[in-house]
């Protein structure tokens, strides 16, 4: 455990005394948008003040989110056996002997390198790290409550970084040792024979697959009929298909949850729609919410919204000017990529550094399912609801070399264009690497490219990669098909 920068106890004034350490930067939170930006004002030479209340660094992100969750994944996927595909007939099935210990241990160790480098960067780059709940006095100035007492510290500028937890429904027994939220799973004590997921968005269709990559019955509840609304049908279409059929998902659509009623050896729920679904363990994945309730922001003047977002402005303002917000404590689109972005732009505004002035307009998802799905720019739906006119091509992994070798027989990488300028609206993935493949084309998008931007480039073979060629030629024969209908029609 590295050493944080503290200054010494007489340096640091007290609300006993009545005075404040003064700061340029006073930053809530050390997640992703709190280090980044942190890093971005020391960076410039502001003196920087980093305050965090959990014991360790990296806020949800690092500790119970994006980065538990998707090594999980992967430790699922190593421990199954690769359950996902088909290679030569080969069949190669779960250690039953796995326990709750084998699928956490490498969690563990990426979250404690993660701790290491975050800490790193926080000592390299000089900035003041305050242990202990933070609360407002006023526009400009913080009051920290830790086992030292009660420190006061006084900022030119304050960036809320504070992030987010899980909602936690009204009713809902989280309390029972069998219900978990997407913070609490990840102290679930065994591998369950049975998990109802109830919330099909992305939280519970990665942890809905995850389980059941593991040999786990999983049942999939959500009152919404589609699964991830946001994304294109056609990739959301063959990911419902994946989770029912490849990984055994019990999908239950269409039905909220009426009732839970948990026992000595199992949750029993209700549907809306008389179902009833027996299960070992819970977990809720209904959204979440800001973590601003103990921040006391009435005293700074700052206003908030539903499940207490922070309304903010093109520069990551808030109603009060010297006060900024950026990440999950913002709402949508709620990623560690963003959240960092967002920071970095609202410091550089904050002291007019003439750097980095908005964040891209072209916004990457990546969804960490088995199968993996990334989207970015329109869908073919976005289009229709536009009504502009596009054209799509298609690239299926068992078509690719590649895929064929890694067993990826549903894999779809899928472009969706204008049929005149040929420039790309959205490209769409799901399969083996889909968050990683996908930059190749918002790269493109983002260099206001055009399928010959992929025909024209060379790709290593046998690659994933090398779809993106194909699926532009497939646009191509699209387009061709098209004229000559309209030729036959004239």
């Amino acid at each position: 455990m590295l050493c944080f920068i503290i200054r010494d106890r007489t340096e640091l004034m007290t609300e006993a005394n009545g005075t404040a350490a003064d700061y340029d930067l006073i930053v809530l939170g050390s997640g992703p948008a709190g280090e980044k930006g942190a890093a971005q004002a020391a960076y410039f030479g502001k003196r920087v003040a980093l305050v965090e209340r959990e014991p360790v660094v990296g806020g949800a992100c690092v500790n119970t989110g994006t980065i538990p969750s998707k090594t999980l994944r992967e430790t699922a996927l190593h421990l199954a056996g690769l359950i996902q595909r088909n290679i030569g007939g080969v069949e190669i099935s779960l250690r039953r002997d796995v326990s709750v210990l084998d699928f956490m241990r490498q969690k563990d160790d990426v979250v404690a390198r993660q701790h290491t480098q975050i800490e790193s960067n926080i000592q390299r780059h000089g900035i003041d790290y305050y242990r202990g709940a933070a609360r407002f006095k006023s526009a400009d100035t913080i009051s920290i409550e830790s086992a030292k007492g009660t420190e006061l510290l006084r900022g030119r500028v304050i960036l809320i970084a504070t992030g987010s937890s899980p909602h936690q429904p009204a009713g809902i027994p989280f309390d029972h040792q069998k219900i978990y939220d997407s913070d609490t799973i990840l102290t679930i004590d065994c591998i369950p024979q049975s998990l109802a997921v109830v919330g099909a968005g992305v939280i519970g269709c990665e942890y809905a697959s995850i389980f059941a990559a593991l040999g786990v019955k999983v049942s999939l509840i959500d009152g919404r009929t589609e699964l991830l609304g946001h994304i294109d049908d056609e990739i959301s279409d063959i990911l419902l298909d994946q989770l029912s059929r490849r990984l055994k998902i019990e999908l239950h659509l269409g039905a909220d949850v009426a009732s839970i009623e948990p026992d000595e050896d199992s949750v029993n729920l209700t549907l809306t729609d008389g179902r009833v679904i027996d299960a070992q363990k819970v977990l809720y994945a209904a959204g979440r919410q800001s973590n601003t309730g103990d921040l006391d922001l009435a005293a700074a003047g700052v206003v908030t919204g539903k499940r207490g977002l922070i309304p903010v402005n093109e520069h990551y303002q808030t109603n009060v000017t010297t006060i900024y917000a950026a990440g999950d404590v913002i709402g949508f689109p709620a990623l560690a990529s963003t959240s960092m972005e967002q920071a970095r732009v609202a410091v550089v505004h904050a002291f007019d550094l003439k750097y980095k002035q908005s964040v891209a307009t072209l916004l990457p998802f990546g969804i960490y399912t088995i199968p993996e799905v990334a989207t970015i720019g329109r869908s073919e739906e976005d289009c229709q609801k536009a009504g502009i006119d596009y054209e799509v091509g298609r690239a299926w992994f068992r078509n690719n070399p590649r895929g064929m070798i890694i067993g990826e027989t549903d894999g779809l990488l899928k472009i969706v264009f204008d049929p005149e300028s040929r420039q790309i609206f959205g490209v769409h993935i799901v399969g083996e690497n889909a968050s990683d493949l996908l930059h190749i084309g918002m790269m493109v998008m983002q260099l206001g490219g055009t399928l010959s931007s992929f025909i024209d480039s060379v790709f290593n073979y046998p690659t994933l990669g090398d779809a993106y060629k194909y699926a532009a030629y497939d646009g191509l024969g699209n387009l061709a098909r098209r004229g000559n209908a309209k030729s036959r029609e004239a």
